[in-house]
């Protein structure tokens, strides 16, 4: 019975820091509740306390050292309604946010796509591949409530300087490819931004400041998974 218990809770440590480590550096300890109080998710996580993280939950007991590769799923991305055209430089001026054309929908989702994929191609300890099957990790990712603050591009001379280009809430799950029992949920709201710097919006610096965000889960998940498999 002593080594079982020791055995949970090295799994509920792993899954808590790659949660941690997808969704921000913790505020305190982090520590997961399992108090009669605590408030499970509807397919029985755990919530953590004491991180910075917007949302983060774990499955006790689970122990991801029995996987060494990875398939990725993308479930979509969901924009914010009501976004306006911007048609005028009073619109502009408003700072957003702004209406998401079908070719700015089609680049962002492949920016963000390729960065995944990329990123955790470049894994030590995983090999990415394409079907579920034993000692496999499915991650589901997707974004909801992508706000767009890139305003339509201007006539004549006029330059735009933004701070920030788009913002998003990642929602990544990890889950046995076999079983589908998720192992852990981490909700992440990040912005598209320089901190204080300002730049040009155009095409080439817009997408540079999405692939960078995109890069951010990515080089956060990648290194998380490799060093808890490392263990």
């Amino acid at each position: 019975m002593k080594d079982e218990r020791i055995f949970a809770q090295i799994g509920i440590g792993g899954l808590t820091l790659l949660a941690l480590g997808l969704a921000g550096c913790a505020a305190s300890t982090p520590t997961i509740d399992t108090s009669p109080e605590a408030e499970l998710t509807y397919d029985g996580l755990h919530p953590l306390k004491g991180t910075r993280a917007d949302a983060a939950w774990v499955r006790p007991g689970s122990d991801i050292s029995q996987y060494s590769k990875i398939v990725l799923q993308g479930v979509g991305v969901e924009y914010r309604p009501g976004g306006e055209s911007g048609r005028t430089f009073h619109d502009r001026a408003q700072g957003g946010p702004f209406e998401v054309t079908p070719k700015q929908r089609e680049n962002f989702e492949r920016v963000v796509s390729e960065a995944f994929r990329e990123e955790l191609a470049r894994s030590e300890q995983f090999e990415l591949v394409e079907e579920a099957g034993p000692e496999v990790l499915l991650i589901i990712g997707g974004l909801v409530d992508v706000v767009s603050y890139v305003p339509p591009e201007p006539a004549g001379m006029a330059e735009i300087y933004l701070s920030r280009v788009a913002e998003a809430t990642l929602v990544l799950e990890i889950r046995d490819s076999i079983t589908q029992a998720t192992l852990a949920r981490v909700v992440d709201r990040r912005a598209a931004e320089r901190a204080f710097e300002m730049t040009q919006s155009n095409r080439v610096n817009n997408k540079s400041e999405v692939r960078r965000l995109a890069n951010t889960w990515a080089r956060l998940l990648r290194t998380r998974l490799d060093e808890l498999a490392s263990r």
